[in-house]
């Protein structure tokens, strides 16, 4: 967790511009985005990928949802494409979970 680069944004020892915060998750533009608007959403507390969710994170995991749901509109985007990949296999390239939010 200590070489998470995400981890590392999400307590602001590396900048990143933030697009959206609250207690639970962090949102940033992509650094290599695939659509116009590409951000990634993720929580604060260190979870390596989907694969390591367990029941004790389904509200999180719904919040998640939930707060995709809120940029898209806070950025008025009438349509988007909400997507997580899985384990190296499944192009996670950043043990940390997160969702790409695309738009455009």
């Amino acid at each position: 967790m200590e070489d998470c680069i995400f981890c590392k944004i999400a307590v602001k020892e590396t900048q990143a511009e933030i697009v959206y915060e609250d207690e639970q998750f962090i949102v940033f533009p992509d650094s290599n985005p695939k659509a116009p608007f590409h951000v990634l959403l993720i929580p604060k507390k260190h979870i390596p990928s989907l694969r390591e969710v367990g029941e004790d994170d389904m509200e999180l995991m719904g919040r998640l949802l939930l707060t995709a749901q809120k940029v898209a509109q806070e950025n008025h985007l009438k349509g988007y494409k909400l997507a997580m990949h899985v384990g190296k296999e499944g192009g996670q390239e950043v043990d940390h979970l997160h969702l790409h939010l695309l738009a455009g």
